[in-house]
C-alpha cells in the first residue's frame, strides 16, 4: 500500500467514481466538467454547468501557519485555492466569464475565530476583483458558513461555481485526435497577474505533501490537524518545519511559502486564447486529482498519449520525493509535477498558443502528443524512466 493510501486518501478516487457511475454523464461524456441542458431557460443553444471543489487539506496547512505566526493573510491564499479549483476546471469546458460562486466554509468554532472567516471572505472578494481586470467576471453569491466542530476538526473551505453558457463556445474534448500535440502550461514561476513566486503545488496531494515534509512536532503540538487513526509511520514524518529555509537556484524560500503558494489560475490565459484562436483548442485537461494521469478519463477514443517533454519539476516536488522516497509513478499520479494545464491542438497552432501564455508570464511548451492506439493508454518518459498507465 502506498503512503498516500495509508493516509486515507486516493489519487484516483476509485470509491467516488464507483458511487457516481450510474449518474448521467451529461450531454458530452468526454468533457472535463459535466454539461447539462439549459434547465433555467430551456434554450437548446445554451447549457447549464455547475462544479463543486475546494482547497482540500491545504486549509490545514494554513491553520498550522496561522497558529505559528498569527498571520491572517495566509487565509487569502487558501480562499483563492477554493475558487481556482472550481474556476480552472470550468475553463476546461470553455467557460471564461459570467460565473456565479457560492462559498461553503465549515469550521470548528473553538479553534477558528471570526477574524479567520473575515479574512477568507475578504480574500474571496479580492480575487474576484483581480479577475475582473482580465475580463473574467465572477459574481460572489454568498454561501454557507457552518459551525460543525463534531464534523470538522479545524476548517474546510469549499465552493460551488455555476454558469449558463452557449453551446457554440464549449470545449468538449471530442475533437482530440491522433496527430494532436499537447501544449502544457506551467504551474510554477510568477505570472504577470501574480504578486510572488508560485511553487506550483496547487491544491492536490497536500495530505502527502504536508506529512512527508513536516516533522513530528506538528503531530505533538497540533493533534487536531490530522486523523487520529492515521498510522504513526506516515504522520508528520518529514524533516522540516514551516519556517525551514530552502535555497533553490540562489532563491530562498521557506517550506511554508512553498506549500502555501496559492493555486495559479490560468483564466486570463485561456480567456485570451479562446478569444484569439477559438478553433485551435481541441481539448483542455486540468491536471488536478490524478496528476499527470488525469487525461486518461477524457480521451474520446482509443488513443495513446505520449508525454516525453514535461517541465522539469520545480523544487517543491523534488523535496516531497526526497522526503517520502516515493517512486516516479506515485508522484505522477498524485501531483501535477509542474505541468498543470494541457491544451490539445494541431501542431501548426502550438507556437501561437505558447506565445499567448508567455505574454502573461506563464511558461508553456509542447509536452507530448496523441497517437492512435488499441486502448486508452498513457506513456510518460521522464528523468530517464518510462512509465505506462
Amino acid at each position: 500500500m502506498s503512503r498516500y493510501a495509508k493516509r486515507g486518501v486516493s489519487a484516483q478516487k476509485e470509491d467516488v467514481h464507483a458511487a457516481i457511475k450510474r449518474l448521467s454523464p451529461g450531454l458530452y461524456p468526454y468533457s472535463f466538467c459535466k454539461v447539462y441542458p439549459d434547465y433555467l431557460n430551456n434554450d437548446n443553444e445554451w447549457v447549464s454547468i455547475m462544479h463543486a471543489d475546494g482547497a482540500g487539506t491545504k486549509s490545514i496547512l494554513a491553520y498550522l501557519y496561522w497558529c505559528e505566526t498569527g498571520d491572517l493573510s495566509v487565509w487569502k491564499g487558501v480562499a483563492q485555492d477554493a475558487i481556482v479549483m472550481n474556476l480552472d476546471d470550468l475553463l476546461c469546458v470553455g467557460v471564461t466569464s459570467s460565473l456565479l460562486f457560492s462559498s461553503t466554509i465549515d469550521r470548528n468554532k473553538k479553534l477558528i475565530p471570526g477574524e479567520v472567516l473575515a479574512a477568507i471572505i475578504d480574500g474571496t472578494s479580492s480575487f474576484f476583483d483581480q479577475m475582473s481586470q482580465h475580463g473574467v467576471a465572477i459574481q460572489f453569491m454568498g454561501g454557507e458558513t457552518a459551525d460543525v466542530g463534531d464534523v470538522v476538526r479545524t476548517i474546510a473551505i469549499n465552493g460551488t461555481m455555476a454558469a449558463r453558457w452557449p453551446k457554440s463556445h464549449l470545449v468538449t474534448n471530442e475533437k482530440i485526435q491522433p496527430g494532436n500535440v499537447i501544449v502544457g502550461l506551467a504551474s510554477f514561476g510568477q505570472a504577470s497577474y501574480e504578486s510572488a513566486y508560485n511553487s506550483g503545488i496547487a491544491s492536490n496531494g497536500l495530505t502527502s505533501a504536508r506529512h512527508d515534509l513536516l516533522n513530528d512536532s506538528y503531530r505533538t503540538n497540533y493533534p487536531e490537524s490530522l486523523d487520529p487513526a492515521m498510522e504513526l509511520d506516515v504522520a508528520y514524518s518529514g524533516p522540516y518545519k514551516l519556517s525551514s529555509e530552502i535555497v533553490d537556484q540562489e532563491n530562498r524560500y521557506t517550506i511554508g511559502q512553498l506549500l502555501l503558494s496559492p493555486t495559479r489560475t490560468f483564466a486570463p490565459v485561456i480567456k485570451e486564447l479562446l478569444a484569439q484562436m477559438p478553433t485551435a483548442v481541441n481539448g483542455l485537461i486540468h491536471c488536478s486529482g490524478g496528476g499527470q494521469t488525469k487525461c486518461l478519463k477524457y480521451l474520446p477514443g482509443n488513443f495513446k498519449v505520449i508525454k516525453d517533454n514535461l517541465f522539469i519539476p520545480p523544487v517543491i516536488f523534488k523535496l516531497i520525493q526526497q522526503a517520502s522516497n516515493a517512486d516516479l509513478r506515485e508522484m505522477m499520479q498524485v501531483f501535477n509535477m509542474g505541468t498543470r494545464l494541457e491544451i490539445y491542438t494541431d501542431p501548426h497552432q502550438a507556437q501561437a498558443i505558447i506565445d499567448i501564455a508567455a505574454s502573461f508570464g506563464v511558461a508553456a511548451q509542447i509536452i507530448g502528443r496523441v497517437e492512435a492506439g488499441v486502448k486508452k493508454e498513457l506513456h510518460i518518459q521522464h528523468q530517464n524512466q518510462s512509465l505506462v498507465f
